[in-house]
């Protein structure tokens, strides 16, 4: 497989192997041996599958107590994925970093803890699976505005769509440090 860096180096884009014949293909999404020799070491936990529709929006979110590593890849259709990081001691503390994810490109994205996270499904529909280093806690949740002006993402849509939730969260300037992910660089 592949590793390839990000503007934010600890957010990777990986090229799995894909074998091809006239059957179809066959890939490996996950060895914890082969991406420990890439320096990815997280346990993951918990997998999840989205669909959703194009044009729709779902970000940017994290856990706050209980952050989250994340590893993603689009099983159909095709999303722009994007990262902010809000480690407080890091470098690139506000900085994005955007990828386009999809079941052509078989490209996976390795987000770390202490990264908001959220995509835009660019096909008619997405089918997204990752995997989470933790489990999901419904009340240690927290999210930043995906239009967040001072950050800045150059989301490919227009218009997307929305949830209610998601379009009430604050912009990072208004987020104390108590409210973001708990992460030791």
């Amino acid at each position: 497989m592949k590793v390839i860096p990000t503007k934010i180096p600890d957010v990777l884009i990986i090229e799995p192997d894909v074998f091809n014949d006239s059957r179809g293909c066959f890939m490996e999404t996950y060895n914890k041996d082969r991406y420990s020799e890439v320096g990815i070491n997280d346990i993951f936990v918990q997998d999840n599958l989205s669909f959703s529709s194009r044009n729709v929006l779902r970000g940017m979110h994290f856990q706050i107590k209980y952050p989250q590593t994340k590893l993603l890849q689009v099983i159909s259709g095709e999303i722009f994925d994007a990262a902010i990081d809000l480690r407080l001691e890091s470098e690139t503390y506000g900085n994005w970093v955007g990828m386009l994810l999809s079941d052509e490109n078989n490209r996976q994205a390795y987000i770390p803890r202490g990264f908001a996270h959220g995509f835009c499904v660019l096909s008619d529909t997405a089918r997204v699976s990752y995997k989470c280093s933790d489990i999901y806690r419904p009340g240690d949740e927290g999210g930043i505005l995906w239009s967040d002006p001072d950050i800045g993402i150059k989301w490919p849509a227009a218009n997307p769509v929305v949830s209610e939730k998601d379009a009430k969260l604050p912009i990072l300037s208004d987020c104390s440090s108590n409210g973001l992910p708990v992460v030791n660089l």
